[in-house]
């Protein structure tokens, strides 16, 4: 009998060092606590490293992003979930474009154009609220918050 399991990916981004900025780490850790090793699950620890998604969605069916955005006007920790058709970003045919430079929105441009037929149509993107990305080890307590509530919502959409 043929699994009718989907294979998904999560990938948190950001900089630990860089106080809230940390938070999709900070998610994915505790997913890994949490749930440790899951034959259908990916877990993606992807610091700032945007450009590796096109290589690590492959083969998934569903991707779940997490980062933080900074300059919303809302309070930290105030949680954010988009489709990502409606944050990609457009790609840029400019030799200009480096690597490290690279977003994972306009990754996912890129990803898209690479992958084809292949490309994950169910990209979900979690955002969390953050007020700056100084130099800070350690976050804030509204943004960890939002962070545990984060995880608990991906918990309960994944056993759903």
């Amino acid at each position: 009998m043929e699994s009718t399991t989907r294979q998904t990916a999560i990938l948190g981004f950001g900089n630990p060092v860089r106080a809230d900025d940390g938070v999709g780490i900070y998610v994915i850790e505790q997913l890994q606590h949490r749930l440790g090793t899951r034959d259908d699950l990916s877990l993606f620890d992807m610091w700032t490293s945007a450009f590796e998604v096109l290589f690590k969605i492959r083969g998934h069916e569903r991707i779940i992003l997490v980062d933080a955005v900074i300059n919303t006007d809302e309070p930290v920790g105030t949680l954010y979930k988009v489709p990502a058709a409606e944050l990609e970003a457009q790609i840029e045919d400019d030799p200009l474009v480096f690597l490290h430079g690279l977003k994972w929105n306009q990754a996912l441009s890129y990803a898209r154009k690479m992958l084809g037929a292949d490309y994950p149509e169910d990209i979900e993107v979690y955002l969390v609220s953050i007020e700056s990305t100084r130099f800070n080890v350690g976050m804030s307590e509204a943004a960890i918050a939002a962070g545990d509530r984060l995880v608990d919502i991906i918990l309960g959409d994944l056993n759903s």
